[in-house]
């Protein structure tokens, strides 16, 4: 029996979703940044100046838990990669950022807006949300 789809883990290319859940990672670093957007996004929090955000929280579990996020992130965008017709870079980053647009930034848009934090921190968390399915979908693409 033939089907239409073939999503299957054969056709993962398992050390391109490692490396797009690190890029992934190193992109956030980047993006909140204490040159970048990071004292917007503390201020649109509500954080006052000398707050550190994650003060007596365990930083192993925090960033543990955001690179295995990443991680399946990325094993999702590539199962949805396995599906496409001869895969590419470029059509890889297509792929991510309709995804991230219309998957990521609608679905996190309540979450935002009922916690009560904002379209201010709604548009810089989701914008780098994107960059990263853009950037993973290119090199998920690259790699399938």
């Amino acid at each position: 029996m033939t089907y239409p789809l073939d999503m299957s883990l054969s056709n993962i290319h398992w050390v391109a979703v490692l490396v797009s859940a690190l890029v992934a990672i190193a992109s956030g670093a980047i993006w909140f940044g204490p040159k970048t957007f990071y004292p917007a996004w503390s201020k649109a929090m509500g954080h006052s100046e000398t707050e550190v955000p994650g003060a007596g929280m365990n930083m192993g579990i925090i960033f543990g838990s955001t690179f295995l996020a990443q991680f399946f992130q990325a094993f999702g965008l590539a199962l949805v990669l396995t599906m496409l017709k001869d895969p590419n870079g470029f059509k890889g980053g297509v792929v991510g950022l309709v995804v991230g647009i219309f998957i990521a930034a609608a679905s996190s848009l309540g979450h935002r807006l009922f916690g009560g934090q904002g379209f201010r921190v709604w548009a810089l968390e989701v914008s780098n949300d994107v960059l990263n399915l853009v950037l993973m979908g290119i090199i998920l693409g690259a790699w399938v």
